[in-house]
């Protein structure tokens, strides 16, 4: 085994529950506010964040669902493995895909998904950007099932904000961490370019 593959290895194992405490460690430390509908239905639903703000989504999502039956647009790569192991640990689970390598398989996996009953999780401008410009394939898979998509931000008052192309933020403790939701929207029948921005418009609406 050579240096690099022990270190991936010994990251693997560790780092994903140590986030996962983080993440805890962060919610318990902030006041929260949600701002959203109390309920959405049980219908499977579309939750879509942008890529920098995906570290304290799962808490947004158990807002809705107590007992979580969501899979998570993740990755392929090494990072994307570590944030999958890491959110398990709140019952979420995954599926590896990436947007620029075989996109129509990973369509296909999330479009079964979705009819075998479970939430999709996704980051429109995942996994490696533009930052803040939605993708396709979040249109094309809530079109193919005609599924509705909750557009969340999750905007804390205090944070880092990390030097990567998506600006991922890390809230401080002891802040507010306030929890957008919108309402279901619909966006069956529209047109691709008229349905992405208004996902886009939405995602945007409480960003600093």
């Amino acid at each position: 085994m050579t240096k690099k593959e022990f270190t991936r290895k010994l990251a693997l194992a560790v780092v994903p529950f140590i986030g996962a405490m983080l993440i805890r460690f962060l919610y318990l430390t902030n006041k929260k506010v949600f701002h959203a509908p109390k309920t959405i239905g049980q219908e499977p639903h579309i939750f879509a964040c942008w890529h920098g703000e995906l570290l304290m989504l799962p808490y947004m999502y158990k807002f809705y669902r107590k007992k979580p039956h969501a899979k998570v647009l993740i990755s392929p790569h090494f990072d994307g493995e570590l944030i999958s192991r890491t959110i398990k640990y709140f019952g979420l689970g995954t599926l590896s895909g990436s947007s620029d390598k075989n996109p129509a398989r990973v369509l296909i996996q999330a479009i079964k998904t979705i009819k075998e009953g479970y939430d999709i999780g996704i980051t429109p401008d995942g996994p490696k950007g533009p930052r803040h410009e939605v993708a396709d394939g979040i249109v094309v898979m809530a079109q193919k099932t005609n599924t509705k998509i909750v557009l969340i931000n999750i905007v804390p008052t205090k944070y880092w904000q990390l030097n990567s192309w998506d600006k991922f933020t890390i809230p401080k403790p002891f802040g507010i961490l306030n929890y957008y939701a919108s309402k279901p929207i619909d966006i069956s029948g529209m047109d691709l370019d008229d349905a992405r921005e208004l996902i886009q418009k939405g995602l945007l609406e409480h960003e600093s």
